[in-house]
């Protein structure tokens, strides 16, 4: 971490000085991981590898199944082995998974085969990339380049300062100077261009057509607030409307229930109505209804009551009736 604060005080250091110079400092970045992404050779390279992994990998599954096997047919035969021979057969089997363990970390440990052919295939690119990178600062006159895949932190990095495009066709142009089989072949790829000259006039072109396109998407950006605040301010008037319209179709049906019905306390009810909103008189009615259903219901409990007071007390006149009958007087 101290490496790398350090390492930063020194680039900004150095663009401090060089920005009182008469040109500007000339910064570009690459990306190491797209450019291994689009060379033919370490794609190849890698599937080529990808497929040792996978037969390393089941390799081991498989001794590993192997191992589990025995170990479980040892435990079921324990009861009928003796200690000497349980003891033998257990430390076969620890052997052999230390064997297993050992296999393991040579295939895919830090110091295995895996790491050591992954460095060994990328090694070349790598060396590749950093001499098209000389090349590519020197012709271009560039100050600093950096990697976006390395430490360095790069919170924001302009498309058009990314140069791993021509780091990956200079790269390209020599793995066609090693391919070529005659001369015109070595002759047309020594003469293609992969490292355009400098222009200032160019670079400035394309940096006010950068800045004019970001405008672009900030007006559209505002235009669409403006449109959304249009159609915003529309639906709430269209709401209100709405609402208005209500409340006089709810004000005019009040007006004609009051000339309906001429009655004093009818005509105070109707015109407090009138002042009321449409939702208001419908919770109201609903109010009046249910009070209403409330006093028949209750009616209807009252002369059922009676009517069955009235039965028992006819029944029971009928009862004493008949016992007066049927009793035999006393002299």
């Amino acid at each position: 971490m101290k490496h790398k604060v350090l390492f930063l005080l020194a680039v900004f250091s150095l663009l401090s000085v060089s920005s009182n110079a008469q040109r500007g400092v000339r910064i570009g970045y690459i990306d190491t991981e797209y450019i291994l992404q689009n060379v033919p050779e370490y794609q190849d390279a890698t599937a080529q590898l990808d497929t040792k992994v996978i037969q390393w990998k089941s390799e081991v599954d498989l001794r590993l199944a192997e191992l589990d096997q025995k170990k479980s047919q040892l435990n079921n035969e324990r009861v009928l082995l003796t200690k000497e021979l349980f003891e033998e057969r257990f430390e076969d089997i620890r052997f052999e998974e230390k064997e297993i363990l050992d296999y393991q970390q040579k295939r895919f440990g830090p110091n295995g085969d895996l790491m050591i052919q992954k460095q060994q295939l990328i090694q070349p690119i790598q060396d590749q990339i950093f001499a098209a990178v000389q090349e590519i600062a020197s012709s271009r006159d560039y100050d600093f380049i950096f990697d976006k895949s390395a430490d360095v932190v790069m919170l924001y990095s302009a498309e058009r300062f990314d140069i791993s495009e021509l780091v990956l066709r200079s790269i390209t142009r020599s793995s066609k100077r090693t391919q070529a089989t005659n001369k015109a072949e070595r002759k047309a790829a020594s003469e293609e261009e992969i490292v355009p000259d400098y222009n200032e006039a160019v670079e400035a072109r394309e940096k006010a057509l950068d800045d004019k396109r970001a405008q672009r998407l900030t007006d559209i950006e505002q235009r669409r607030a403006e449109q959304q605040a249009t159609r915003d301010s529309l639906k709430s008037a269209v709401e209100a409307r709405r609402q208005k319209i209500l409340d006089d179709r709810a004000k005019e049906r009040a007006e004609r229930e009051n000339r309906n019905n001429p009655q004093d306390s009818t005509s105070v009810k109707r015109d407090n109505n009138a002042k009321k909103t449409a939702a208001e008189i419908a919770e109201e009615k609903k109010q009046e209804q249910q009070s209403n259903r409330e006093a028949r219901q209750k009616e209807l409990d009252d002369r059922r009551k009676k009517i069955l007071e009235d039965r028992k007390k006819a029944k029971q006149e009928r009862e004493a009736k008949s016992n007066q009958k049927d009793s035999i007087p006393v002299k």
